[in-house]
Order: C-alpha cells, then sequence, then structure tokens
C-alpha cells in the first residue's frame, strides 16, 4: 500500500522509482517470522538486504550502530597519521586545531545526532579516545563527542520547536503516510507542565481557538478514575457520569463524531492495566470494570474512531504497549533563557533578580532542577524570603538546603500569621514538628507502594486522622494539597515528586536519630560513620584518572555532603600564594577547577598582593585551556576586565569558539584592548555577538 503510494506520488511529480537501485530492509524483533514476499516495483521484485548505506550512515535490521561507528573510527584514525606529520613541523595550536576539526571532528561528528544517543558505552569510550590522542599531539583540551553531541540535539530541537509548522495544538493531525494519528502519548518529568498543557489544549477548543474539526473533548484525570475502582461502567455511562450534560442531551452513540479523550497522569493510575489478559469489549454500551474499559478504549478495540491523548512521566510510560500508541512527544521545561526571564518576571528589582540568577547558576544542581517550573517557583520563595530576614548569610547552595528551607517557611509562614508573629521561635512546636512527622511518614510509605496521590485509606494507614488532614493542607498550603474530585471525593498529594522525595528522606533521617532504626537497610550503622566512608571513596573516586566533567560531578557530590576538605585546602594555597601547579595532584586540579566555577566570591579576599596577581595568573591560564563558550550579556566591563578577554583570545592555546558580548558596556579604552585581542592570528573565535 505504501510503496503504492509512493510510485502514484512520483508519477505524479514526474519521477519514476529506479527499481535497480531500490532495496528493502526488513525490520522486525520477533522471534519467529514467516517469510515476507517480495515488494514489486514496476514488475521488477526489489531486492531484499541486511544493512545499507546512506550518506555515510550504515543502517542495519537490528538497528545498531557498531559498522558506523567502526568505519568512523577507522577513518579517524587514520587521518591521526596526517595530523602526528603536521605536529613534526611545529606547526601553531591554532592550526593544529584547525586540521582536526575539519578533516577528524568532522569525521567523527558526521549524522552524529542520528547515531550517538543508541550507541553503547564501549563504542562510545572508543570514539572518545580518539579525541584523546587528538589532544596529546595538539596539546590543548578538545570538545568532547558527548558535548558536541549535546550541543548539536538541543540546536535542533531549538529550531525544530521554534518552527512556526510545528505549533503544539496539531496533535491529531496525520501522519506523514497520510494515516489518521489515534493515542497520543506526552512524556515529561514531575512538574513540568503536563497537566497545564492539558487545560490549555481544552481551554482553546472550548473559546474556538483551535481544533474546531473536534465535536466533543472529555478530559479525565486518573485520579478521579482510581475512585471508580469499584464500580462498573459502559464507555457511555462513564461519560456521561462526568459529563452530565451529554446524557441531559440525550447522546448515546459517539460514532460519528470526531471524540478526544484526554487522560491525565498515568503515573498516577492505581487501576490494573493488562492489556494481554483483559478481555476484549467492543460495545460503547456494555457495563465492566473502569480498567476493562481503559484497556479495550486505549487498545483500540472499543470505539476505535476515538482519539486519545495520555499525558505520563516517563516512568510510567512502558505501562502501555508501544504498537498501541501512533506519536510519543516530550514537554521538556524551561531552557537556560526561560529560567532567566521567569526570575526577572518573577522579581521586579533588577539588581535582586540578577544576584539570584548569579547564585541558582553557581550550583549544578539547583541550576539543573531549575528546568522544571515548579522548582523554579520553590527557588524564588525561598530565596526571596532569605535575602529579606536572613541578611548576611549565605543563600542555601543544596537542593537538601532550598527543601529544608522550603519547608521552615511554610511552617513559620503559618504559625507567623495565627500569633501575629509575635515570637519568632514559636512557629516550631510539637504540633508541628508530628505534622511534618506524619507527612513523613506518608511521603515515605507511599514512595515505597510507588503512589503520587493518596486517598483517605492511605492516610488513615499513616496514622493520620481524616478530620486533620484539611489542617495538614492548609497549614502546609504549598507542600501537601487537598483536591476534592467528582462528587466530593478527597484526593492528597504533594505539591511536588521531589517535595515527597525530601520529606520520605526527612522521616528516614529523623527516625535513624530517634530510635536507631534505619529503615533503608536491615543493619543499622552510624550515620556520620555512612557519610565518612562514602566521602572517602568519593575522594578515591576523583584521585582516579577520570575525565575532567566526572571529577567536576563527583566534587558537587561532596558539596551536597558537606564535605569542603579538598576545596579549602586548595583555597587557602590560593590566599597564601603557595600554589605551585607543577605539584598538584588530580584531585587538586579538579577541586581548583570546581572554585573557579562555582566560587560566587574573590577567591584572594584576605590574601596578600602576590597571591591575588598569583590567582589571576592562573584564573587566566585555566580560562584559556577550559572555555569553548564566554557569554558575558549585560556586564559592565572595565579596562583591567576587557585586558584580560583580550588575554584570552590572543593566547596561542585559546578555545573559545564563541563570545557573546551583547548588551554590555565597554570603555573606549578597552574597545581599543578587545579589538587587539580580536585581530591576533590566534583568536579561535567564530561567533561574536
Amino acid at each position: 500500500m505504501e510503496v503504492e503510494r509512493l510510485v502514484s506520488w512520483c508519477s505524479h511529480n514526474n519521477l519514476v522509482l529506479n527499481a535497480q537501485k531500490t532495496v528493502e530492509i526488513i525490520v522486525d524483533f520477533r522471534k519467529h517470522t514467516a517469510p515476507l514476499p517480495p515488494i514489486i516495483l514496476t514488475d521488477t521484485p526489489i531486492t531484499s538486504v541486511d544493512s545499507f548505506r546512506f550518506l555515510g550512515t550504515t543502517i542495519t535490521q537490528e538497528l545498531k550502530w557498531e559498522p558506523t561507528i567502526i568505519s568512523v573510527i577507522k577513518k579517524a584514525q587514520q587521518r591521526m597519521y596526517f595530523l602526528r606529520q603536521l605536529k613534526k613541523f611545529n606547526l601553531p595550536t591554532r592550526t593544529m586545531m584547525q586540521f582536526y576539526t575539519a578533516i577528524i571532528e568532522s569525521i567523527l561528528t558526521s549524522s552524529i545526532t542520528v547515531w550517538y544517543a543508541g550507541a553503547t558505552i564501549r563504542d562510545k569510550q572508543r570514539l572518545q579516545r580518539v579525541v584523546r590522542s587528538a589532544e596529546k599531539v595538539i596539546g590543548c583540551r578538545l570538545p568532547s563527542l558527548q558535548d558536541l553531541y549535546t550541543s548539536r540535539t538541543l540546536r535542533r530541537a531549538a529550531w525544530i520547536s521554534a518552527d512556526p509548522s510545528h505549533p503544539g495544538h496539531s496533535l491529531f493531525d496525520l501522519l506523514p503516510s497520510d494515516e489518521p494519528i489515534r493515542t497520543v502519548l506526552t512524556m515529561g518529568v514531575a512538574g513540568i507542565g503536563k497537566t497545564v498543557l492539558a487545560h490549555k489544549f481544552t481551554l482553546d477548543w472550548a473559546e474556538g481557538k483551535t481544533n474546531q474539526d473536534i465535536q466533543f473533548m472529555f478530559p479525565f484525570t486518573f485520579r478521579e478514575l482510581n475512585v471508580l475502582k469499584e464500580e462498573k461502567f459502559s464507555l457511555v455511562e462513564l461519560v456521561h457520569h462526568f459529563f452530565t450534560e451529554t446524557k441531559e442531551a440525550g447522546i448515546c452513540s459517539f460514532e460519528d463524531f470526531k471524540v478526544v479523550f484526554i487522560f491525565d497522569g498515568l503515573d498516577e493510575c492505581r487501576l490494573p492495566l493488562d492489556f494481554n489478559k483483559t478481555k476484549i469489549l467492543t460495545d460503547v454500551t456494555e457495563s465492566t470494570s473502569v480498567n476493562v474499559l481503559l484497556t479495550n478504549l486505549i487498545r483500540g478495540k472499543l470505539l476505535p474512531s476515538a482519539h486519545l491523548w495520555i499525558t505520563t512521566r516517563p516512568a510510567a510510560a512502558n505501562q502501555i504497549p508501544s504498537d498501541c500508541v501512533c506519536m510519543v512527544t516530550e514537554i521538556r521545561g524551561f531552557t537556560d533563557p526561560q529560567k532567566e526571564e521567569y526570575f526577572r518576571k518573577r522579581f521586579r528589582d533588577r539588581e535582586q533578580a540578577g544576584r539570584i540568577i548569579s547564585h541558582i547558576e553557581t550550583s549544578q544542581s539547583l541550576h539543573t532542577m531549575c528546568h522544571i517550573p515548579v522548582f523554579c517557583w520553590i527557588t524564588a520563595a525561598v530565596l526571596e524570603n532569605f535575602l529579606k530576614t536572613s541578611e548576611g548569610r549565605d543563600l542555601p547552595k543544596t537542593l537538601t538546603d532550598m527543601y529544608s528551607h522550603f519547608l521552615v517557611l511554610q511552617a513559620k509562614g503559618k504559625k507567623g500569621k495565627s500569633n501575629g508573629g509575635a515570637d519568632r521561635d514559636s512557629w516550631w512546636s510539637p504540633e508541628i514538628k508530628k505534622m511534618i512527622e506524619y507527612l513523613g511518614k506518608l511521603a515515605f510509605d507511599q514512595l515505597q507502594k510507588g503512589n503520587l496521590i493518596f486517598y483517605e485509606s492511605d492516610l488513615t494507614e499513616c496514622g493520620i486522622d481524616i478530620s486533620d488532614a484539611s489542617v495538614y493542607s492548609g497549614m502546609f498550603s504549598h507542600i501537601f494539597k487537598e483536591e476534592r474530585g467528582l462528587y466530593q471525593d478527597k484526593v492528597f498529594f504533594f505539591t511536588h515528586l521531589s517535595v515527597q522525595e525530601f520529606l520520605a528522606a526527612l522521616y528516614v533521617h529523623l527516625t535513624f536519630i530517634n530510635s536507631g532504626v534505619n529503615l533503608l537497610k536491615e543493619k543499622t550503622y552510624q550515620l556520620s560513620k555512612n557519610n565518612q566512608e562514602i566521602v572517602q571513596y568519593i575522594k578515591k573516586k576523583i584521585n582516579e584518572n577520570l575525565s575532567a566533567e566526572k571529577c567536576i560531578n563527583l566534587f558537587h557530590c561532596l558539596n551536597e555532603l558537606s564535605d569542603c576538605s579538598l576545596v579549602e585546602e586548595i583555597q587557602q594555597s590560593l590566599r597564601s600564594g603557595s600554589l605551585s601547579t607543577n605539584k598538584l595532584s588530580p584531585a587538586q586540579w579538579s577541586a581548583l577547577v570546581f572554585i573557579l566555577l562555582s566560587s560566587e566570591k574573590d577567591l584572594n579576599e584576605g590574601g596578600s598582593s602576590e597571591a591575588a596577581s598569583s590567582c589571576q595568573k592562573l584564573f587566566l591560564s585555566l580560562c584559556i585551556l577550559l572555555l569553548f563558550f564566554l557569554r558575558l550579556r549585560g556586564c559592565n566591563l572595565s579596562e583591567r576586565s576587557c585586558e584580560a578577554l583580550a588575554t584570552i583570545l590572543s593566547s596561542p592555546s585559546s578555545n573559545v569558539k564563541e563570545l557573546d558580548l551583547s548588551e554590555t558596556s565597554l570603555p573606549d579604552s578597552g574597545m581599543k584592548l578587545l579589538s587587539s585581542g580580536l585581530m591576533s592570528t590566534h583568536c579561535t573565535l567564530g561567533s561574536l555577538r
């Protein structure tokens, strides 16, 4: 059928398919398959092959990329010979870099966005070994293939998202094969905006803005459907139960209408969806359990003309067989510019907004989590309160700090209002402690069961009196929420999965401190001893010959464990001026990079001028070696800053490819210095804004 359409399209466009140059690849992962008849094209059978090479990429029946990677590595290693020969002529580093980028990197990254994500860890390591060999020959750091893959993928994704031909409301347009899309599965981490998107989709339709070819749109949530677990409905009765207007209008058949069912929150589903053993149901008026209705609706057995949109967290997506889904979409969350835009809109004071943005960027964990809109809101609430009430104290830097302050802010705020704020410590009462303990137990027990929403029976199991549940949601309104579903059924949940995880961890910690019982292990150990063992293990890993990126990630782990011994050792050497780069261990080098990447303050505060000079030179050296993208948007650069920037750009070892100076104020003298750096023969800059 597809071949006939292709042949027909070609003939309408004065094109002819050449059967001699056309091949067929059959991709089938079933254990036992019957042989398929050959495809006939213009009376000629098409040859079936196991693999095919297209634009330098080998596509195999098993959809494995090993042949492509072997070919890429072989070509790159052959060209490494020429790079080594050039080294003998003592050519400038910049020339060697240009040769590597044009001749070797271009081979390694050919179609990288297609095959790199599917490559095995072993193959990725083999590819990266070629890059490391080139680094040794050239004598400077080169971009890793993982970084190149990530940047190109994000650039491509940004281009797609900005393309006006991909509007978010066109979920049920035809596939390229002209087949209708029946079921769409949208994934996204907790708090990313799946429910908001579903609401907007429905609202735009109801207001007549989009999708006006749809006659009925029925939005359901699994929170509400869970309550009906023990009841029986037909599909028509289920619609009438939730949307009484359809019953009043006497609508009992939907086959002749374009209907969309929205099921929000598959990860919250407590219904047993069994796609293998559930009986087949085709009659929309036959009553059965809700899980049987949903299973047959998703399988397409029940009301096959309907369209379905299901939202879920990625962890729960595998509940639905892939052959039941026509299209999978993903909500990615805030990009870096959108994070900045959020905080600048949230805080009208530009200086305050700038300080908060700078603080978030210094913490990898906070910066990463802020792609989730809900976490941006939590961060803004905590930091706003912190700047008002904790002048002079360091801002929270770890996720643990952030959630701890958020919990205190909630408890303190409510208690402070009820007591008129008379006693600053009165909020930490036995009542509050008991509430937090009960919420922690609820969070922990339900995480163990994989539940993100809770009903009255769940609260009773954790010792929470139903009559007190509303008090809990009122006291901790931004942490624990209560909703009333259809017919006033109560549903409880935490505002975000990470909040539930924090409270569960807090409960485990408090249980161990108070009773010595470790809920996560059968045997208990001293907490401090456990922490120290973890710290020592991480330090041991840092001292191994790991990549710089892995070492920096391990330092972030030490930072979360509040162990700063290696960092403090380097800071002391910087302040005293006694730091010698010739004697640094791998761990100390990594600590130095971590300090330079994450420090908010002048590293030489309180040190001598000699130490300051030494530190500045060291900082410049590291910038020259490590920087590839330098973004100084909206900065006020002094003449001294321009001189340092010119030094980086004109260095023979400079790797800077992109420089962003948009909305940046430069003095005339600084402009001259910067111009000299840009005109240097060693300048590797490819983009200047």
